[in-house]
């Protein structure tokens, strides 16, 4: 047995299947989680998340067309806000693992600009066991974003199966 097949038969002998995220138990209507880290947004990461997304309005990519509708310089991409908020709430909301069911109540407060951090929050809202999905609970949580001054840049509540520990 080679030094890599030695290493890599040890790693699967004593690997630990770990469970990951909260489980629909942990979700108690008034929770309040406050996700990890933050995330800057670059131009570059506007600019690719716009061409990739196949979302050409000039706004999001031509400072003329951003001044011209009344922007100091380019705005982010809404979507990219959004997804960006959202992503920071999965570990602690929906790694668990259950289909997302949507989002209500989406409301973009504030512009966010290149070189804005962003940081999320949420609150369970709203929890209940479906009668048609065994092992699973949906939960539905009010999930806020702020930029680095602590502005509230976006709001949304969003819902997902999520896993029980039954």
């Amino acid at each position: 047995m080679t030094t890599n097949e030695s290493v890599v038969a040890h790693l699967k002998a004593n690997a630990v299947l770990r469970s990951r995220g909260n489980r629909y138990e942990d979700f108690e209507p008034g929770r309040e989680f406050k996700h990890h880290w933050g995330r800057t947004v670059s131009e570059s990461d506007n600019t690719l998340f716009s061409i990739l997304t196949m979302h050409y309005n000039p706004q999001y990519t031509n400072v003329q067309a951003a001044k011209a509708n009344g922007y100091p310089g380019i705005p982010v991409n809404p979507l990219l806000v959004f997804n960006t908020v959202f992503g920071l709430s999965v570990e602690d909301l929906s790694e668990g693992g259950g289909p997302f069911l949507g989002v209500d109540e989406l409301k973009y407060l504030k512009p966010v600009y290149p070189g804005d951090t962003l940081y999320s929050e949420s609150a369970v809202v709203d929890k209940r066991l479906p009668s048609n999905k065994p092992g699973f609970g949906i939960t539905t949580w009010h999930t806020k974003g702020f930029n680095q001054d602590g502005e509230l840049v976006i709001e949304f509540k969003r819902s997902n199966l999520v896993r029980t520990r039954g």
